[in-house]
């Protein structure tokens, strides 16, 4: 793991280092993207459903050798002079308790990251990967692990259709909200409700992803979009793009 780890955390620092010679303070940083199945396969790959709880985190040791090396990386770039930034882990599903303590307890419990390696919680919330992503139980899992942790939390990744009537569309987790622009802002103000109720102030922030997502149709998309005249595609805002005003 040494190499990798080591490859890592100059990146981590030189990318930092990168961005403050530009004239761009990074007030943020987190290390990694959704790792809630590790980062830099095969070697930082896990699985956070592995059964007894002694065997996760001998599965999370290579993870946890490598987001040390990320976070080594930053505590470099900082000493180099960039301005310290708070450190974010990004996990998908913020509204599933389960996965969210089995998780963290699992990295920690490695005894090579600490709590205090990180700063700030990051979570996806998004509505149309299971019927359980509902609000209630993101305000459960937020809630609990602010109490547990005592760190600001941020919503970062979340959105809402405004069409969503194709044969293979989804079923939407909050089916009292309707699939529109008015839904669109109804689901992101309630998102924001269940961050502001957050214990002692620590719900932070919510991030709309992504808005102006235009140029990437091999992905393709579960929500019906007109392709026909692609690449040649006019932009527009729809109403909800004030979705955050008075919030």
């Amino acid at each position: 793991m040494e190499p990798l780890a080591g490859t890592l955390r100059e990146y981590v620092s030189s990318s930092m280092k990168s961005f403050s010679d530009a004239g761009v303070d990074l007030s943020i940083v987190s290390l990694g993207n959704e790792i809630r199945n590790g980062m830099l396969w095969p070697q930082g790959r896990v699985d956070v459903d592995i059964e007894p709880a002694s065997a996760r985190i001998a599965n999370f040791t290579d993870l946890a050798t490598l987001y040390t090396a990320a976070r080594q990386g930053v505590n470099d770039a900082v000493s180099h002079g960039v301005k310290k930034p708070e450190v974010m882990i990004h996990i998908d599903n913020g509204w599933n308790l389960t996965l969210q303590e089995n998780w963290f307890s699992a990295l920690t419990g490695t005894g090579k990251v600490k709590t205090s390696d990180w700063d700030i919680f990051g979570f996806s919330m998004y509505p149309f990967y299971g019927t359980s992503a509902t609000l209630k139980n993101l305000k459960t899992s937020l809630h609990t692990l602010a109490k547990k942790y005592s760190k600001p939390i941020h919503v970062v990744e979340t959105d809402w259709p405004a069409i969503c009537d194709g044969s293979d569309a989804p079923e939407l987790s909050e089916p009292s909200i309707p699939a529109s622009v008015p839904g669109q802002i109804e689901w992101v103000r309630d998102v924001v409700d269940v961050v502001k109720s957050v214990p002692h102030g620590l719900g932070r922030g919510v991030n709309y992803w992504e808005p102006t997502w235009l140029n990437n149709t091999g992905l393709g998309s579960n929500f019906d979009a007109d392709w026909s005249e692609y690449p040649k595609v006019t932009a527009y805002s729809r109403d909800s793009v004030n979705m955050f005003k008075g919030v």
